[in-house]
């Protein structure tokens, strides 16, 4: 069984402030998620913001459409510095995904490590070799396109 590891990282036109709200609100994960992964949030009445302990459970459909639930809980939060979500329950053995931003001269720098294992050992890995990495490529490309446009350049 592999542990997997993907960075990305972009420089955001905005402050910190604005990127933090931005990023910090549950309800903004469909906005930033392929249309095509049907992401959608349901748990009831979620606050506005994020706080440590936070239990967010949501339906996506990464494969042929197929309906899976995924929970995660927000395990660590620095209010304009970090956050982390773990996959509680979903289709990962593991899932760790840890959001850094920081303000530099050309805006905020938004970064992103995301540590996974596939279900399934050494199918899972094979599943990973053949479309699994590369979907999550897709997804992270599309986030960088969907904050550009929330965010545009001057």
């Amino acid at each position: 069984m592999s542990t997997y590891r993907i960075e990305t990282s972009q420089i955001i036109n905005a402050d910190l402030n604005q990127v933090w709200d931005f990023i910090s609100s549950p309800q903004n994960l469909k906005n930033i998620t392929p249309k095509h992964m049907g992401f959608d949030i349901i748990s009831p009445n979620l606050p506005q913001k994020m706080y440590q302990g936070m239990m967010i459970e949501y339906i996506v459909k990464p494969i042929l459409g197929i309906k899976m639930n995924w929970l995660s809980e927000i395990t660590h939060i620095k209010e304009y510095e970090f956050f982390v979500d773990e996959q509680r329950a979903g289709p990962y053995t593991l899932w760790h995904h840890q959001h850094h931003i920081a303000q530099t001269e050309k805006g905020v720098l938004m970064a992103d490590i995301v540590h996974y294992i596939p279900p399934m050992s050494i199918l899972g890995s094979l599943a990973n070799f053949l479309f699994i990495k590369k979907q999550l490529k897709e997804i992270f490309d599309y986030r960088r396109l969907a904050i550009e446009k929330k965010f545009p350049s001057q």
